[in-house]
């Protein structure tokens, strides 16, 4: 992942920004791809718009030698592992998450060496250095599912993020031994106030991440990744959402649904 001083720029009030970016990305074969959890500004500059797995992913695919991801820096680790002959750059090296934060990588080797008998599968959300002490990596969307294909008599270490670890428990019926680990942003949510809204907005629907925790995801109609919640919202019938996740994603709510109130 390609390091480079960043710069502060006066900017005249006469420059189209969204034009010299376009010209830039010409001039360096580049493209944006950046996260829904973005600005919207951010967002419509972007060539790609997507979770860290979609983009990750479509860095594999994109035929530009560089690649400027707009987002956390596990997810610019995550696309040069998948894509090591690209020059993938993050625009702001302190871009940090605390859930991936939340797992250090010398205390979750310990943690795993206490355990040795467990098969270690960790989220996504988590640094190439907790990855490379993985067996499973997995995203919110497959890992019910990689859970599920685990032989029954094998124990499991899940981490680093515990409210997803507690909600994959509760559909899956396995037991599992959890990082305490998790996501500020999905821990602000507090019942009382889900509650008001919910009294304000009768009829409309709760969809949750499931870094949410337990009691808030009590609440949910429906619970799923940030793709998920977006497709959701496309083909659901209801006209109002009280959205449980990163205000980013509201924007390409807006965008795709524009008559529905979020």
């Amino acid at each position: 992942m390609m390091r480079i001083k960043m710069n502060d720029f006066n900017i005249g009030p006469s420059l189209d920004l969204f034009q010299e970016i376009e010209l830039l990305k010409k001039e360096h074969n580049a493209v944006i791809f950046a996260h829904y959890y973005q600005d919207a500004d951010i967002q419509d500059v972007a060539d790609l718009i997507g979770d860290s797995l979609q983009l990750a992913q479509e860095a594999k695919h994109t035929k530009a030698e560089q690649i400027v991801l707009c987002g956390v820096h596990f997810m610019a680790e995550t696309a040069k592992m998948l894509s090591p002959n690209k020059k993938v750059l993050l625009p702001d090296l302190n871009a940090g998450c605390s859930l991936a934060d939340s797992c250090p990588r010398d205390a979750f080797k310990a943690f795993r060496d206490a355990h040795p008998n467990h098969t270690v599968v960790t989220y996504v959300n988590s640094s190439a250095d907790v990855k490379a002490l993985t067996d499973i990596c997995v995203t919110s969307t497959n890992a019910e599912k990689v859970i599920r294909s685990i032989p029954a008599d094998k124990p499991i270490i899940f981490a680093p993020d515990k409210n997803l670890g507690k909600y994959l428990i509760k559909k899956t019926g396995r037991d599992m031994l959890l990082w305490n680990g998790s996501c500020m942003v999905h821990e602000i949510f507090s019942e009382k106030e889900l509650m008001r809204l919910k009294a304000q907005y009768p009829s409309a629907q709760i969809i949750a991440h499931p870094e949410c925790e337990e009691h808030i995801l009590n609440h949910a109609d429906f619970v799923g990744s940030t793709s998920a919640l977006l497709n959701f919202v496309k083909t659901d019938q209801a006209n109002e959402y009280i959205v449980l996740t990163e205000e980013g994603i509201i924007h390409q709510m807006k965008k795709t649904k524009k008559k529905k109130k979020f």
